[in-house]
């Protein structure tokens, strides 16, 4: 059995720039970016040095937005999620469902749509 159900993930994205300012605003932090040969990444905030498991943006061959149809990808929204979700719409995103609780204390989670037409989950414990 492994430890995480995942080790990396990416957020395919259409217009890198537009993408990385607003994950930088919903997420209050200034994106570091890693280029890769024929693609651009903007690193998504985690703990690293931690074990945290990451993710990226990313734009390059291969990689568009499934909107509202593709696989859920749920970010940590800290201990409440309204602090993401209330940046969203200024930022050029929609809420598309809020904060929600999970049935048996599991904690929290939302969706937004993020200016790609990607459809993202928030999580919070």
């Amino acid at each position: 059995m492994t430890k995480n159900a995942i080790s990396w993930f990416e957020i395919p994205v259409q217009d890198f720039e537009r993408a990385k300012t607003f994950y930088s605003a919903i997420f209050d932090y200034e994106m570091p970016e890693m280029p890769m040969e024929g693609f651009r990444m903007g690193i998504l905030p985690h703990d690293r040095d931690g074990g945290g498991v990451g993710g990226c943006i990313c734009h390059g061959e291969g990689y568009a937005p499934s909107g509202a149809n593709g696989a859920k990808v749920y970010l940590d929204g800290g201990s409440d999620l309204n602090t993401v979700l209330n940046r969203v719409p200024g930022a050029g995103g929609q809420v598309v469902l809020p904060k929600t609780p999970i049935g048996g204390g599991y904690g929290q989670f939302a969706f937004f749509a993020d200016t790609e037409g990607n459809v993202v989950g928030l999580y919070s414990a």
